[in-house]
């Protein structure tokens, strides 16, 4: 399995501010990375519910976090479906984690051969290849415009209907690079792939229900730390996290996103991308 880099961890730490007693959410256990960290902060009467929508993410945390099990739940939900209460903080990494990009059956990359499913949960709901083959040319290219900010939308999108039927990742990938021929080190199919993902997965419907969950799920004083990748969802965050201190119900605790340090950077090129936000929640009059 593929080294695993919790992403901005140091700092996910730092902005929690981490009560040992408490109680904290970790919305995406991913290979449980952040979830280990904080258990590890925790002492016997603190609790962490680490929680993920990939039951095989869920697998995975289970086994790296073992050592710190008694102090652990672990639920599989998505973010629309999460309705704790009382909580001292929460956190969300947003980011696909390694292994779901590296295992070529999950059909997440172009890297390499695979079905192409991008579901994050694989027990529900449509393939990526079921919405390509069977939705009309307008709507796809409306969905790489919008959820992948690719600018040359219309013209992968009639590419892809007239070589339909999509069989596989590469496939898609190869239609993508005839039609759009790549110019630089980004492969012309990224934006492509970013966008059906997100299409699959409705991860902006399940952030926006996240956005306004998790100020009922955290109590008063407590803290909300989010990391996004790319532009739509940091722009969701700031977005919310201004409007809840605009209205007295909490205040910023990061004027400007945090970004991973040179080093990280290094050690983990994706992380480049990542933003991390928190908001502390207004206590109580």
């Amino acid at each position: 399995m593929a080294q695993h880099y919790p992403v901005l961890l140091a700092e996910t730490l730092e902005y929690l501010a981490i009560n040992p007693t408490g109680t904290y959410l970790d919305c995406t256990a991913g290979l449980g990375g952040h979830t280990t960290a904080i258990a590890a902060q925790l002492t016997q009467g603190g609790r962490l519910i680490s929680n993920d929508r990939d039951p095989q993410s869920l697998e995975m945390a289970m086994r790296n976090s073992a050592e710190f099990s008694e102090r652990i739940e672990f639920q599989h939900a998505e973010f629309s479906e999460l309705s704790l209460t009382g909580l001292d903080g929460l956190v969300a990494d947003l980011g696909v984690s390694r292994f779901q990009l590296t295992d070529p059956e999950r059909g997440f990359s172009f890297q390499s051969e695979g079905p192409l499913d991008m579901r994050m949960d694989q027990t529900r709901g449509e393939t990526a290849a079921d919405l390509l083959n069977n939705s009309s040319e307008n709507l796809i290219a409306d969905w790489l415009y919008q959820l992948g900010e690719e600018r040359r939308a219309r013209k992968i999108a009639r590419a892809l209907v007239r070589a339909r039927p999509i069989r596989s990742t590469l496939h898609l990938a190869g239609v993508v690079e005839r039609a759009v021929p790549r110019t630089g080190p980004i492969h012309p199919a990224t934006k492509t792939f970013q966008a059906l993902r997100m299409l699959v997965n409705g991860e902006q419907q399940q952030l926006d229900a996240l956005l306004e969950r998790a100020p009922k799920m955290v109590r008063p004083g407590g803290r909300i730390v989010i990391i996004s990748f790319h532009s739509l969802e940091d722009r969701k965050v700031k977005d919310k996290f201004k409007e809840m201190a605009r209205l007295g119900d909490a205040s910023i605790l990061t004027k400007k996103p945090v970004v991973p340090s040179e080093r990280e950077v290094r050690e983990n090129p994706p992380s480049r991308s990542a933003k991390l936000r928190a908001v502390e929640t207004a206590e109580s009059l």
